[in-house]
């Protein structure tokens, strides 16, 4: 359909249904690494359920709900970006992340972030995005203040995951914000 350049060799591109094998076999090789803070690969046990989590997010998309996006390096699915919740009406709206170890450290998840966030501000009006992770994970709250979010706090125990109770920091931008970041 399309995909977006990100660096040399990385292009951000709808993941879909369709491309179930691919992200199958890139959660295989990153399993542990993406699970220790996001759910899907726990719900993504073999080619069958990857596709019909993808098609999830597909009919989420034609709701103009939810979404989902990959990243691949040389050709290589081995992460992405998404809108775990999306809301148009009331303007605001989630991102997320997620990498296999492999690529980590080359600012990809940053780059297609900021497209995210361009086209949600840009293109769809949005008045604020949202960022949400496990406060174990400082590499996704790293990517938050890259971006230039503000943290606004810290939801305690807040959710289940594989058998522990986390915290989840809540950072975000507002239009006028992301605005002023890309003047300056």
């Amino acid at each position: 359909m399309f995909s977006i350049d990100l660096a040399e060799g990385a292009q951000l591109f709808p993941l879909e249904a369709r491309h179930a094998e691919e992200f199958f076999a890139h959660i295989e090789r990153g399993r542990e690494f993406i699970g220790q803070y996001v759910g899907f690969p726990d719900r993504s046990p073999d080619v069958d359920s990857a596709r019909a989590f993808l098609a999830k997010y597909a009919v989420k998309a034609g709701e103009d709900g939810a979404r989902f996006f990959g990243i691949r390096l040389d050709g290589t699915l081995v992460g992405g970006v998404l809108f775990p919740n999306f809301d148009a009406d009331g303007g605001n709206c989630e991102i997320g992340c997620w990498l296999e170890p492999a690529a980590a450290g080359r600012g990809l998840v940053t780059k297609a972030c900021r497209v995210l966030i361009d086209y949600a501000f840009g293109e769809r009006g949005m008045h604020r995005v949202e960022w949400h992770a496990a406060t174990g994970n400082k590499k996704s709250l790293a990517v938050a203040e890259r971006l230039g979010m503000t943290r606004e706090g810290v939801m305690r125990e807040n959710y289940l995951h594989r058998g522990v109770r986390q915290d989840t920091e809540v950072w975000s931008i507002l239009a006028h914000e992301w605005a002023a970041t890309r003047t300056s």
